[in-house]
Parts: structure tokens; sequence; C-alpha cells
């Protein structure tokens, strides 16, 4: 690779006679873009933590690289009378984050060890057989939470119908992140071991296979737990199945326990990152720290050995963000993904696909269109996260006129930059493109003159979709990076 490629540290403008070349700079900004980001409890289970001491106003937009609110609640709470639903307990703080352009996750769980029916207590009345249990010691009799049993017909009838109300709400929205598989196992992490000890693969992808029957649009996902909590490797018979059905993996264990007990599962999720986001979420804030397990540089340090995409704030959250704000800052840096143009270089000066005095006729326009004209654009391109750029894009230029207004969009759909690699720290790999594009062919009218010149990455018609980490946007994601003129020339008639 030339080190003429290399990631520059300032932002340098090189004009010649015929060409313009820059080498944008990363401004160290965190970015909030899909697919990617830092994901705040505002439930965790327990209804109080950790949204209850949010004013409603307050979304916190001080913690940076939030893009996410999970909500994370029993069945119980959303539907108390069959067929009557509670979902303002969702909605309200949905709403607050969206209004600022967040998004929302969302786990809803059968079994919970706090309170006694997690499944609404209408299921049991119902005639759904189940077992009492004890935590840690597995069923008892009159126990203090109660489990169905997993495949129960009867609480499988009622959970068929609930989670088909919650997909016609959830499962096109596209404020939606992510949907956890939580209506197996206790508190919803796949594993019954402490509970009701009903871990079978059968009972696994029974749960599996029926949020894929309602949720067809929405990113699903696993706790790491459905294997085992503690099982090191990277094949399992469940993790394989959710892998192939466009499954992705949570590891909710992060931090949970000592070094070198940190974490157990990137080794599984070297099988998971090329093609699906990893979720990480840490052990419990205030109880990791009691029990010596925190460490800043090892939550840094997971992102990294599992590629993460999404990193959970399980605790009170300014106090997570004043404990560990500089891991959190260079976490940022290298979560998800973070698109960046190395080297962009364009002719300074371009000719119209049509001539300007022909824009005005009524006629067929196609005998005034001069392919010649079209241009080629060399730039290259790097992914400096840890993780692909999942919901993908297409590098585009946008020129603009001295009053903001879009004179011409061309979008290079050739190369979807999901595509590109990842590698270590500051030694990502480049990728180098070259693009050939056409302005003002038939129409609309193109003036002659000197324009801004814009980079961004969105979706195939133009539309930016992806912060980049770059000085000059637009307010819509578009990133100035010169100038271009376009001059008057005769075509032939």
């Amino acid at each position: 690779m030339l080190e003429i490629f290399r990631p520059f540290l300032f932002l340098a403008l090189v004009s010649t006679a015929h060409a313009a070349t820059v080498q944008p700079q990363d401004n160290g900004a965190t970015l909030i873009n899909p697919g990617m980001g830092w994901t705040m409890h505002f439930y965790s289970n327990v209804a109080r933590n950790y949204g209850s001491k949010l004013a409603p106003a307050d979304t916190l937009e001080d913690f940076p690289g939030l893009s996410t609110v999970y909500l994370r609640i029993p069945w119980a709470y959303l539907e108390p009378e069959e067929g009557h639903y509670n979902w303002a307990i969702l909605d309200t703080p949905a709403q607050r984050w969206i209004a600022n352009g967040k998004r929302i996750a969302l786990r809803l769980t059968c079994s919970e060890n706090w309170m006694r029916y997690a499944t609404p207590k209408w299921v049991v009345d119902a005639g759904a057989q189940g077992t009492f249990y004890k935590y840690g010691k597995g069923p008892v009799e009159n126990g203090p939470s109660w489990d169905p049993l997993f495949d129960d017909p009867i609480f499988l009838e009622k959970l068929d119908r609930f989670l088909a109300a919650v997909a016609k709400r959830y499962d096109e929205n596209p404020n939606v992140e992510f949907i956890d598989v939580g209506t197996y196992g206790l508190w919803g992490e796949g594993h019954t071991y402490a509970s009701s000890q009903q871990d079978v693969f059968a009972l696994k992808k029974l749960h599996i296979d029926l949020h894929l029957k309602h949720f067809k649009q929405t990113q699903l996902c696993i706790s790491d737990d459905f294997a085992g909590p503690a099982k090191p490797g990277k094949h399992f018979p469940i993790t394989d199945y959710a892998l192939s059905q466009g499954v992705t993996i949570r590891d909710d264990s992060i931090l949970v326990a000592r070094p070198p007990n940190s974490w157990y599962h990137a080794e599984m999720a070297e099988v998971f990152w090329p093609t699906l986001p990893i979720i990480l979420e840490h052990e419990h804030y205030g109880n990791s720290t009691r029990r010596k397990a925190w460490n800043p540089e090892l939550l840094e340090a997971s992102v990294e050995a599992y590629h993460a995409s999404f990193m959970s704030i399980h605790g009170w959250p300014r106090e997570v963000l004043e404990g560990n704000r500089d891991a959190i800052d260079r976490i940022n840096q290298r979560m998800g993904y973070r698109i960046m143009p190395v080297a962009i270089t364009w002719p300074d000066t371009i000719q119209s696909g049509t001539q300007q005095d022909r824009y005005t006729e009524y006629r067929d326009m196609t005998a005034h269109g001069d392919l010649s004209q079209s241009f080629k654009v060399q730039w290259s391109w790097t992914n400096k996260g840890v993780a692909p750029c999942y919901p993908g894009g297409y590098p585009a230029l946008t020129l603009k006129d001295d009053q903001g207004g879009i004179v011409s969009v061309l979008v290079d759909e050739q190369f979807n930059l999901r595509d590109l690699k990842v590698g270590p720290p500051d030694d990502a790999p480049i990728t180098q493109l070259e693009s050939e594009f056409i302005i003002g062919l038939y129409a609309p009218t193109t003036q002659t003159g000197t324009y801004d010149l814009y980079v961004s990455v969105g979706q195939r018609d133009g539309t930016p979709s992806i912060a980049l980490p770059l000085e000059g946007h637009d307010g819509q994601r578009r990133y100035k990076i010169g100038r271009i003129t376009i001059q008057a020339e005769n075509l032939k008639q």
C-alpha cells in the first residue's frame, strides 16, 4: 500500500492544473450511527433500574456515543390482562429517545427470580403448566418464583399471540435497533440451570423459531448463555443454529467475574461478527465494582476481542460515565464502524453533459448529450472501527451552490462500504476506488460556475445515512472537501 494513502493528521488540499486532491483528517468525534453505539438500560428487568432517576427531558445527551435505549422487562408488565396491553411502559421512554434521533431495543421476558410471575398470572390461571423454584436450588414446591414449562401448549398459545401483537407494533418500526429472544430462560438469558432446570436444545430452538415467525425485519439476538454461561468454544449447536437463521449473539457476562474470567465467549463471536453485529453487556456496574471485577481497560479490551458494535450502560448511567470517561472516549473511537475517506482526487474543472443553452428545449434532448464529458474520481476508504459497517452505504459526491442548493448528486453504487475490511488500531486496511461520473446529462438545468464539493456515505439515491468523523458538515451528513468548476464548452450538435 502506498504511503500516500495512509491517514493524515491534517486536511491537505493540493491543486494542480487539472486536479485537486484532499486527504481528510479524522477529527476524533464520537459518532452516532445506525447499527452501533452504547445501549442504556432504562429497564433492566427490574423496572426501577436504571431510568427511574432520569427526568422526562433527560435523555443523557452528555453520554458520548449513546445511540439506543434498551427496554428489558417482564411480559407480565406488558399484558396484565389477556389482550389488554400496557404499551405505554415501552412507548413513553422510547419516545423520549426517538425524539432526539436515537433508537430502541427490546427484551421481553417470561422468567424472573425476583418476582413470582414474570409470565402473567392469567396464563397460569388458563391452565399453563409450570413449576415453582428457588433461585440457585431449582424446582421447589411453592417456591418464590414460577416458570412455565417452556413448551407447554397453553403457554405457547398465549405467548404466540403476545409476540404477534409486539411484532405488529415493532417489527417494521425503523426506530427499533434489535430485539432479544428473551422468552426462554431466567432473565431471558437462555438458561434455567439456576431456576426451573429445563436446559435442552429443543426448547431453545423453539423460542428462537417463535421469534423468527413474527419478527421478519428486525435484527434478533440471543444471549451467549444459550450455549452455557461459562463454556468456552466457537461452535455450539444452538449458536450455530442461530447464526444459520441470521440471529446474532450478545454476551451478557462482561466483567461479571474477576480476571482471567472477565468474559468467556470472544471465540464464539468470531463466527458471528463478520456478518452480524455483536452486542456486549457488562455486569451491573455497582455489582462488578463491589466484586472487584470492574476494570475500564478490560471493558475496552472486550470491545476489541469481540469486534463489538454495541456496549451496554448497565448501571446508573452518570456513575458509569464519571467513573470511566477516558475508557468510554477510547471505546468510541473503535466500537462499531468508523468510515473515513483517506484521499480523494477529482478534476478541478469539468463540463456538463448537455449544453447549458439546450436545457430550455421542449424537444427530445437525447441528441444533445455528450457522454464523453464524463470524468473520473479516485478515492480511497478505510474502516477504523472493530466491526463492519453492517447497514452498508455507498460513497457519493454532492455539488452545492453558494445558497446551499444541490446542483448535482453523484453516487458510486458499484462499491458498498460495508465490504471494507477491519484491522487493529491505527492499521486499518485501505481500499482504493475509481469512479466515473457525468453531470447535467439532459437535465436538470446545470449552470456553469464554481461549486462547493461534499462527500457523503449513504443510500443508493444519495441520501446520506452514515456520519463521518470529518469537519465541514452541512447538517445532513455531507462534508465539504473543496470546490469544482463546471465550464462551458461547445458540444457536438
